[in-house]
């Protein structure tokens, strides 16, 4: 069996995390525990535009669509980088300014591991 990665959070995706609904929370370390330990869950996939290694869990809860954004290839651990309800103005796109926070944030991860 391979070791678990940890979970390692930015401090402002955990504040967002704690926002969400108890039952999405579960949801979500659920999900993110299944990674740690090699598995890509169901509803993981690979986010659109930011290369290999950074993957989306899409999530329903009641009428609300949550988003849990997270790179695998960073460092030995599994990074959790942006954790949001979806709201996008313009259907399935993710809004842009989710899209620059998460850049922001893998440009700080990086700076943080060398």
């Amino acid at each position: 069996m391979d070791k678990t990665r940890e979970i390692a959070w930015l401090k402002g995706a955990y504040k967002d995390f704690e926002k969400l609904p108890k039952a999405v929370q579960l949801n979500i370390l659920r999900q993110l525990t299944v990674v740690a330990e090699g598995v890509n869950p169901d509803d993981a996939k690979p986010l659109k535009g930011f290369g290999s290694g950074v993957w989306e869990i899409a999530l329903r809860y009641q009428t609300n669509a949550y988003r849990s954004v997270y790179a695998i290839e960073l460092d030995e651990a599994i990074w959790v980088l942006h954790i949001f309800q979806k709201k996008s103005p313009k259907g399935i796109k993710t809004a842009r300014q989710d899209i620059a926070l998460m850049r922001s944030r893998i440009k700080r991860i990086n700076e943080l591991i060398k």
